[in-house]
């Protein structure tokens, strides 16, 4: 019965949508939504980074709202991004968003009318998708036009046939191990990867934004584009213009750069986990900056491709109309604290850069409210006149942009990986949790950013690790984490 009674109200707001004047669909602003992969918070010249050269990234930023304490919540796979994506397509918290999954795969169809696009689409946009998808639910099935749909990363640049290191590691893998060692090149177009096809992936999901904002530009109906690239997630492969800005002489090593982690096996990032097996073991300083190098040339290459599309848009007169979010999946640690990849708790692996542009939208503000980048969701559904649906479980950020004093309505920062890791960020402080080893972490995460001092040991915070494990405990029910830490010993 209550299936039958949602069918009949799907039915009728497509009626209703089907009758809706062209004048009132025309209202409704535009939302371009740019997304990029592996790219953390600190990449950008806003988080006083002034390495990474990014003049559209600063432009575009200029020209609207920062959330400069964005997050992704974790994942349930090693593969981060597909629960980062998964979760910002149906609007539900990591373990929800993990059990919406079996939905999918059944081919429920009330589960794929529930997406973001779908929303979107009932509310009178045409709806458009290209570029890295890695969701287990086919994008061609809810967007209704998508064009070099990708995988999860782009191509065998990077052949992962490889077991462990003790196998040694096949090309792309374990590098560099000296200056002289020229093994894997980034320009290298036989390599596959962003350059599989002839053309360079990033440039090639310009084109198709291009293609589709001209094609949108000739109608009345607003538009929602999804723009995920797959940069920059490795291979970090760019063209030599690009890797001629990054002489390897001028890279800095962060300074939380780690030879090693100590606890890599026991947490899940150890040599055995594809995207620490990019650079040798222990991290060496050289290493670092080539993957740094790489890392910052895919970085600017994007950023071009970015400042066409907006320039397209401007040049098409859709700007006074249009809603540009952008953001990451999550972010990466090349070389901090002795990691390569994204499967950790640490700020520089789960903060992303989160922006909103577009009209009654300040210019030039940077907003600190600790919020979940799968806000963007919630936020795009207001923006289009959508009601937002109650298994949507993110926050609509207009609310922070309308009222800059509002608190955050999180009451913390929630973070895990497997049952591996756990982590809540709360009230200046973080708490990280390796339940496998019965280890905590704590960081003053206002005197110590960069989180290389650990507090957990010293008695002076035995009170407020004990206040933030319960919080974490909290957290877990609300989000119906499985993980029981009950038992561990605090």
């Amino acid at each position: 019965m209550k299936i039958k009674f949602i069918l009949s109200a799907f039915i009728i707001s497509l009626i209703g949508i089907a009758c809706q004047p062209k004048e009132q669909l025309k209202k409704k602003p535009n939302i371009v939504f740019i997304f990029t992969d592996d790219q953390s918070y600190n990449t950008l010249s806003n988080f006083d980074n002034d390495q990474v050269i990014t003049p559209h990234f600063d432009e575009l930023f200029a020209s609207g709202t920062t959330f400069s304490h964005a997050y992704n919540m974790g994942s349930w796979s090693g593969a981060v991004c597909t629960a980062s994506r998964s979760m910002l397509i149906s609007g539900m918290s990591v373990w929800r968003g993990n059990k919406n999954r079996e939905r999918w795969n059944s081919k429920d169809s009330l589960a794929a009318s529930e997406t973001w696009p779908k929303l979107m689409e009932r509310a009178g946009y045409d709806t458009y998708m290209t570029g890295k998808w890695h969701v287990d639910i086919p994008a061609n099935e809810i967007f209704q036009k998508t064009t070099h749909i990708r995988p999860g990363m782009p191509g065998d640049a990077l052949n992962q046939s490889k077991k462990t290191l003790s196998d040694g590691m096949l090309n792309g893998y374990n590098r560099p191990l000296s200056e002289n060692d020229d093994s894997w090149s980034p320009t290298d177009t036989s390599k596959g990867g962003f350059w599989e096809g002839g053309k360079h992936w990033s440039e090639v999901l310009r084109d198709d934004a291009f293609s589709f904002i001209d094609q949108a530009s000739k109608k009345e109906t607003p538009f929602f584009m999804y723009l995920a690239f797959n940069a920059a997630h490795d291979p970090r492969q760019a063209p030599q213009k690009y890797q001629d800005m990054y002489p390897i002489e001028n890279i800095e090593i962060p300074e939380n750069f780690q030879a090693d982690y100590p606890l890599h096996d026991e947490i899940g990032v150890g040599p055995n986990l594809r995207d620490e097996a990019l650079a040798p073991f222990p991290r060496t300083e050289f290493a670092v900056k080539t993957h740094l190098k790489e890392y910052y040339a895919l970085i600017t290459h994007l950023d071009d491709q970015i400042g066409a599309i907006v320039n397209e848009l401007k040049e098409k007169g859709l700007m006074e109309n249009t809603y540009i979010f952008l953001t990451a999946d999550h972010g990466l640690a090349i070389g901090r604290h002795g990691l390569l990849g994204k499967q950790n708790m640490y700020d520089h692996s789960i903060r992303v850069p989160l922006l909103i542009a577009g009209p009654d939208v300040p210019a030039g503000k940077t907003l600190d409210q600790d919020v979940y980048l799968q806000d963007i969701m919630a936020t795009s559904l207001q923006l289009a006149g959508v009601e937002k649906p109650a298994y949507v479980e993110f926050t609509d950020l207009n609310e922070y942009i309308k009222d800059n004093q509002k608190a955050s309505t999180l009451n913390g920062v929630y973070g895990a990986y497997l049952n591996l890791q756990r982590m809540i960020r709360k009230d200046g402080y973080k708490l990280i949790v390796y339940p496998k080893v019965n280890q905590f972490l704590l960081f003053d995460m206002e005197k110590d950013p960069l989180e290389m001092e650990n507090l957990a040991d010293k008695p002076e915070f035995k009170e407020i690790k004990a206040k933030l494990f319960e919080s974490l405990k909290e957290k877990q029910k609300e989000l119906e984490d499985p993980l029981d830490l009950s038992t561990l010993e605090i």
